[in-house]
């Protein structure tokens, strides 16, 4: 009877102590999946670079390129004295306008939809600014130069997005200006000032 009992309490303190093993080792899965858990939730609040974070990239430097067209051809209605330069000016205020304003409205329909900000970063400011200094002959010539120099920026910009980017209606926006930013490369290069 006392080998029974000793043995019916040592399977009770076997089994207890299984129990416990079991315990522990569901206390440590736990606490892995929670800290897996936890480092999952971290990482999804992280920022990541979304299709749309490019697609506003380029949004971004599309609308502050248009802005930089139509700011240093207004100068050149005022401050240029070649009316070539003047007449090429006009164009380029009334293409650049309007493909702002498609930009925009492709912008729009994107979902979710994005604002371009036309801001000129701090190389085109400065540029504007030192063009608002030249009259005449001499702002023909620095325009002529900047137009030149904008517009091959403009079509790399374009033709990289055209080709590699992330946002299709975007891409197509690209595309579609590839066309028109070569000729108004070609204007501005051939452009007597």
């Amino acid at each position: 009877m006392i080998l029974r009992k000793t043995i019916i309490t040592s399977a009770a303190l076997l089994a207890l102590a299984a129990c416990g093993r079991n315990n522990q080792a569901d206390q440590t899965n736990t606490a892995a999946m929670t800290n897996g858990m936890e480092a999952t939730n971290v990482a999804d609040t992280a920022p990541m670079a979304t299709p749309a974070s490019g697609a506003q990239s380029f949004a971004n430097t599309a609308a502050a390129s248009d802005a930089f067209e139509i700011a240093t051809s207004k100068l050149a209605l005022t401050n240029g004295a070649s009316p070539a330069v003047k007449a090429f000016a006009q164009k380029m205020i009334d293409a650049h306008t309007a493909s702002t304003a498609k930009l925009k409205t492709t912008a729009a329909a994107l979902t979710p939809p994005i604002t371009p900000d036309p801001t000129l970063n701090a190389e085109q400011q400065q540029k504007v600014d030192a063009l608002k200094a030249l009259n005449g002959a001499a702002f023909d010539q620095a325009y002529k130069a900047e137009q030149t120099a904008a517009h091959q920026q403009t079509l790399d910009m374009l033709s990289g997005y055209a080709a590699t980017g992330d946002v299709p209606a975007l891409k197509t926006f690209a595309s579609g200006l590839v066309p028109i930013v070569t000729a108004h490369l070609n204007m501005a290069k051939g452009l007597k000032g």
